[in-house]
């Protein structure tokens, strides 16, 4: 019973990142961006970040596509903004596995680790 209450718990918390997206919309003055597409299903994402003394001051994204591409993008945004360029560049897709809280199928991998690629490249322009 515990393990059923704790994964409907992460769902809610994916069906509410996707409903209410934290960080969403575009920046002025940006550092960096970009904007990639999983063309298996035509999620998409862009962020764009504003870096300071090494830190992410600011991030913000966009995008379509499912609840799992959409809620991995907002929460990740909460997790990297304040963090130095290394700390955001050595998330990896593990790292958003826990944060969304169930097991990603094989299928659903790109789709939930979309926005990691749209950082990481976002990150290596700036």
């Amino acid at each position: 019973m515990i393990d059923m209450l704790s994964e409907d718990m992460y769902q809610e918390n994916i069906l509410e990142h996707f409903r209410n997206p934290h960080n969403y919309g575009s920046l002025s003055g940006y550092s960096a961006a970009d904007r990639e597409v999983n063309p298996l299903c035509g999620d998409i994402i862009e962020m764009q970040v504003i870096i300071e003394k090494d830190r992410i001051r600011e991030i913000k994204f966009s995008g379509k596509g499912c609840a799992i591409s959409q809620a991995a993008a907002s929460m990740l945004t909460d997790e990297v903004r304040g963090k130095t360029v290394k700390e955001a560049m050595m998330m990896e897709k593990q790292d958003i596995t826990k944060m969304l809280g169930v097991e990603i199928s094989a299928a659903r991998q790109k789709c939930a680790f979309l926005g990691l690629k749209v950082l990481k490249i976002c990150l290596s322009k700036a």
